[in-house]
């Protein structure tokens, strides 16, 4: 299962990718001498018209090789053999074409990735229904970016559950969503039990206050292990997915908020964590890593971190119209799209652990992890790889399609002169290097993690 889910969502992923550049190559005029889903040697393939489209040996990217774009390069980016004879200029070649289309031409394989997501999120809404946490209780608010009238929610207990806003009962997270961004404007009461209590507020007008509004409010989160990062002090102390923090230090921990806020005061500190592990109790001890970060006023501080991510929460199903089932999958794709630039943020500030990354081996765990759990799940995981994949082509390093960009960026700059291709194929290798070093440093940390180191 884990094999035949692996090669389904590397296969649809960079068949979609390389669709998006071959459909914008056609469209302005460009030649496209060869489509090809795997890198290496030929292994099948067919001719139609004035295109080579094959299937090669190694399934771990693809290319379109199109006429006239500096065949070295070209074969060092996309991997395809060695180029043949001189071929003369045309007027359909790549580099003939004005930087628009270019630009076109390398952004199409992001665009058609995220038109996937889109599209696969937004089937999923319309078949199975919109996804909400199948919760109203609250986790935490973020007084700081409450918008005028809205300050009384800052007076909620952790751990309070919302019942009605407005008048109109909330069954679940997407409730409360609708309720703060869709509501109307002006002012409603808000009714909460655990502790029973009713306070009002006023609705903003402003799209960007409601949004405000509904991100300083976070769902109930139990103060739990859903994930444990690779190499971090909470996996080296043993600590296992399912196993429940009850206290940091002896300092009692109702929820996640109250274990981060924990945890985030003590950088570089010795922790004990007392764990509820199927009903027995537990002591883990350990140092927390200690971590620089830019908080909202712009200021640096040194928070702690013990590399654990939150327990999943129950999701429930709510049918939804096709108009609003379009809606949530530009949702869906957005919030997506930010939890991985804030991943990838992290990644760099030193907020997450180099030991984070995977390889093809992780991938492929989650696929058939994803394959196993159902339809729904593993569509789900390919829109979510979908965005993972265009996020990560357009960061600036040459070979991907972010490096491209800049070479074009470069060319727009200096009024139409390009980099020479002794330049770009210089830079190239380069890209070539550090992404054949991140791709060792991803698999040997999936070796150490197979290891249990």
């Amino acid at each position: 299962m884990t094999v035949l889910a692996t090669v389904i969502v590397l296969g649809v992923l960079i068949f979609v990718h390389e669709l998006g550049h071959f459909w914008a190559a056609k469209a302005v005029g460009i030649e496209v001498q060869r489509f090809s889903i795997g890198l290496g040697p030929r292994v099948f393939g067919f001719t139609r018209g004035e295109t080579e489209y094959i299937i090669s040996a190694i399934p771990l990217g693809g290319y379109v090789k199109m006429g006239g774009m500096d065949d070295e390069m070209m074969e060092q980016i996309e991997g395809g053999e060695a180029p043949g004879p001189k071929r003369e200029p045309s007027d359909r070649d790549f580099d003939a074409k004005p930087i628009w289309a270019r630009t076109l031409v390398i952004s199409a394989g992001v665009i058609m990735n995220m038109l996937f997501a889109f599209g696969v999120y937004t089937f999923l809404a319309a078949n199975y229904g919109e996804r909400h946490y199948d919760s109203t209780r609250m986790g935490r608010i973020v007084e700081s970016t409450l918008p005028p009238g809205t300050e009384a929610l800052a007076s909620i207990e952790r751990g309070s559950r919302f019942v009605r806003i407005g008048g109109e009962p909330m069954e679940h997270w997407g409730d409360i969503q609708r309720a703060f961004l869709e509501g109307e404007p002006g002012p409603v009461r808000v009714d909460l039990v655990e502790p029973t209590r009713s306070l009002e507020i006023r609705i903003p007008v402003t799209e960007e206050e409601r949004r405000s509004l509904y991100g300083s409010v976070a769902v109930w989160l139990e103060s739990g292990v859903g994930i444990t990062e690779p190499g971090s002090p909470a996996a080296r102390a043993g600590l296992e997915v399912g196993d429940r923090v009850t206290a940091v230090n002896s300092q009692t921990t109702a929820g996640w908020y109250d274990f981060v806020d924990e945890v985030r005061a003590r950088p570089g500190e010795r922790v004990e964590l007392t764990i509820d592990r199927d009903g027995g109790e537990l002591v883990r001890a350990f140092t927390l890593d200690a971590v620089e970060e830019t908080g909202p006023d712009g200021a640096s501080r040194m928070i702690g971190r013990a590399g654990i991510r939150p327990p999943i929460i129950e999701m429930t199903y709510e049918p939804v119209s096709m108009g609003r089932a379009v809606v949530a999958g530009y949702q869906e794709t957005v919030v997506v799209t930010g939890i991985i630039l804030g991943f990838l943020r992290d990644l760099v500030t030193g907020g997450v652990s180099p030991r984070s990354l995977g390889s093809i081996v992780t991938i492929g765990e989650a696929s058939g992890q994803a394959a196993e759990a159902g339809l729904d799940s593993f569509l789900s995981f390919m829109a979510l790889f979908s965005v993972n994949l265009a996020v990560l082509n357009l960061l600036p390093i040459p070979i991907l399609d972010g490096g491209h960009l800049v070479f074009l960026a470069v060319e727009a700059i200096r009024g139409g002169r390009a980099l020479s291709v002794e330049q770009r194929l210089k830079w190239s290798n380069v890209g070539f290097f550090i992404i054949v070093g991140i791709m060792l440093w991803a698999l040997s940390n999936d070796v150490l993690r197979l290891f249990g180191i």
